[in-house]
């Protein structure tokens, strides 16, 4: 597959699809038409009762709130629902489908006691779903940023899209895509207070190269640091493990020259671990810093080659 064939499924978001109701009716998986109980109206949308959907287990978005619901599930009653949801048969089950896009308008219909919903039924791999499901949640910013960080390693990890790749599929810069998958080598502490919403994508990436990034967020959280603040609260800490002799001679952020610099924020992203190059007139070494056997062993596939393993 060519990089723009790729790079043409992996833009195919919820938008694209509904694009093509105007000249496509949804045909039934086995050639015929569509069962009696489901109608579908000229355009291809289908209304479906809503019992007959079931929730996407691997949906990006992991956290809905009851406030988003409730008004969401208001504006429904009062005009309905707008835009179809996106499903897919599910296979083996007669008819039952699930969700690829539009999870909240689901759960906000049953709020608003409506008994059926439309949507656009759409035969997808999991490889598609999962594809769509991402794309789309990032475009509309659905996702807090670790929901999103996590959305794009999936992406480079498991499908072998390049981070320019995501970059034009979620209308983000390839900078963008780094830095975030970069925060997923934050403890899982501060990831926590940064998903809840308690510090910023700033606040993170201040702290991301700091000895102790938890204790810092502690800070930051307790006395409502800004990002300018909370960048200098992370220099302070980097200065003072430099100067204690802890950090033997390892090269401070300020030492490193633009290149190496660059090369650390590549490799970091790509491996969703905190990598440190150090290189000297000698020659040098790369540092990656894992926390679980887990990590370890994913960085020794990767080095081998074998990602299945």
């Amino acid at each position: 597959m060519t990089s723009t064939d790729k790079n043409r499924r992996l833009g195919r978001g919820l938008s694209a699809l509904l694009g093509e109701v105007e000249t496509e009716d949804y045909a039934a998986p086995d050639g015929g038409d569509a069962p009696a109980s489901t109608p579908r109206s000229r355009d291809g949308v289908r209304t479906l009762p809503i019992e007959l959907i079931r929730p996407n287990p691997d949906q990006p978005r992991k956290t809905i709130t009851e406030a988003e619901l409730e008004a969401l599930s208001e504006s429904i009653a009062e005009k309905g629902v707008v835009q179809p949801i996106l499903v897919r048969p599910v296979k083996g089950e007669g008819e039952a489908y699930e969700i690829v896009a539009g999870e909240r308008r689901w759960r906000a219909a049953q709020k608003a006691r409506l008994h059926d919903i439309p949507a656009l039924v759409r035969e997808l791999t999991d490889k598609e779903t999962l594809e769509i499901g991402i794309v789309e949640n990032v475009q509309r910013s659905d996702l807090n940023p670790v929901e999103e960080a996590h959305a794009y390693r999936q992406l480079i990890d498991r499908f072998g899209h390049t981070q320019d790749d995501v970059a034009r599929a979620v209308s983000k810069s390839r900078s963008h895509v780094a830095n975030m998958v970069r925060l997923l080598a934050l403890p899982e502490a501060v990831l926590t207070s940064l998903a809840s919403g308690e510090i910023s994508t700033g606040h993170a990436r201040a702290i991301a190269s700091a000895p102790d990034p938890e204790a810092l967020v502690r800070v930051i959280v307790e006395k409502g640091l800004s990002v300018r603040e909370a960048e200098r609260l992370a220099r302070d800490a980097q200065a003072g493990k430099a100067s204690d002799g802890k950090a033997g001679k390892a090269s401070k952020p300020g030492d490193k020259d633009a290149d190496t610099r660059a090369l650390e924020s590549d490799v970091t992203a790509r491996l969703g671990l905190s990598v440190d190059i150090r290189h000297g007139n000698k020659g040098g070494e790369i540092r990656v810093q894992y926390k679980t056997l887990e990590q370890l062993d994913d960085v020794c596939r990767r080095l081998s080659g074998n990602r299945t393993a």
